[in-house]
């Protein structure tokens, strides 16, 4: 059987840190994935909660915040628990073996991220300093090209 999961999305919300009672790191957070397929009437993002552990967890929570992208790889996991009520209460969750920062420390949300135009070549300015090699083939009409220079 196989169960591997990998996410690409952004933080919902910041990562929240949490020690166990021995000290072990863990932390939670929720990715929003983009569907491919949009429906009407149909959310356009699953929210899919992770959890991480030991390292992993130190550094999603200090290296990432909401709007984070990132990129997770793990295995979903489902437990139970009682809460205070006595009801039973099932959680699905990925349990990340890896997140991966996807944007340079420090950028922004995608809001004001900066989104290159590639129809638009206004900026560009050829160096100057380079020669111009069109010169070469336009100054005569015809190339000098001897029968023991071809390879066939």
């Amino acid at each position: 059987m196989i169960n591997r999961v990998v996410l690409v999305g952004r933080l919902t919300k910041d990562p929240v840190l949490r020690k166990t009672g021995s000290g072990t790191s863990v932390t939670s957070f929720t990715v929003a994935c983009d569907r491919r397929v949009k429906t009407e009437g149909q959310p356009t993002a699953d929210y899919i909660n992770c959890v991480c552990w030991n390292r992993v967890a130190d550094n999603t929570a200090q290296y990432t915040h909401k709007g984070s992208l990132v990129g997770v790889e793990g295995r979903i996991q489902t437990r139970s628990y009682d809460d205070q009520s006595g009801k039973r209460v099932y959680v699905t969750e990925v349990v990340a073996d890896s997140v991966q920062f996807l944007e340079p420390k420090g950028a922004a949300s995608s809001a004001n991220a900066y989104v290159p135009d590639y129809g638009n070549n206004a900026g560009y300015q050829p160096d100057q300093n380079t020669q111009s090699f069109s010169s070469d083939f336009t100054s005569s009409d015809t190339l000098d090209i001897a029968s023991d220079d071809l390879p066939f």
